[in-house]
């Protein structure tokens, strides 16, 4: 089962997705910047992107469930809403 999660921040793509058997993955611009292999556990990945200033802003995601997945992500220690695609 594969899930995947977008958001679109200050014309930033960031892409989260998740499959039982390749993890979890944490996409910036179509750039992977982190990825995990949790079958059971909460996992989180981060990574970081510059903004429309050029200040670098940390990315945490938290993706947690069994057979319903679900996300949240953060940057600069906001939540920000994510749209789920799969």
């Amino acid at each position: 089962m594969k899930s995947e999660w977008i958001a679109n921040y200050e014309e930033n793509k960031i892409k989260i997705t998740n499959n039982w058997f390749s993890g979890e993955k944490l996409y910036v611009n179509d750039e992977l910047q982190d990825e995990q292999l949790n079958f059971i556990t909460p996992s989180n990945i981060t990574g970081n992107l510059t903004n429309k200033d050029g200040v670098k802003l940390t990315i945490k995601a938290n993706l947690s469930g069994f057979f319903t997945v679900s996300c949240r992500l953060f940057i600069d220690d906001r939540k920000v809403e994510l749209r789920q695609t799969k």
